[in-house]
């Protein structure tokens, strides 16, 4: 067993990585401004709104796609009224990696 080992928040510090999990909000919340941005009639756009005839099973609900986006929108403190402004949405999303930023 080796008794030098090193934590991967520590090698992601080292070599300014960030956590998946904030890639992860980051690459939805991207996505999901360009459908928010996207013409009424696209099919991504209408599946996003679309609702699912039926009763959910007994339990604990599972998660669903807009329940993590509500979630992530909280997290990073944006309204989905400000994907519109493509320039802004992106400077407040990107908030996992600086150095993929682009110019």
């Amino acid at each position: 067993m080796r008794a030098d080992r090193i934590r991967n928040e520590k090698i992601r510090e080292r070599f300014g990585i960030a956590p998946i999990a904030d890639k992860l909000r980051e690459t939805r919340l991207r996505w999901y401004g360009h459908v928010l941005r996207a013409n009424e009639d696209t099919i991504c756009k209408v599946g996003l709104d679309l609702g699912v005839p039926g009763k959910r099973p007994k339990g604990r609900p599972k998660q669903r796609w807009l329940d993590t986006l509500h979630a992530d929108l909280k997290h990073v403190g944006v309204h989905p009224n400000e994907a519109h402004d493509r320039v802004k949405w992106r400077q407040k999303i990107r908030k996992a990696d600086p150095a993929t930023k682009r110019d």
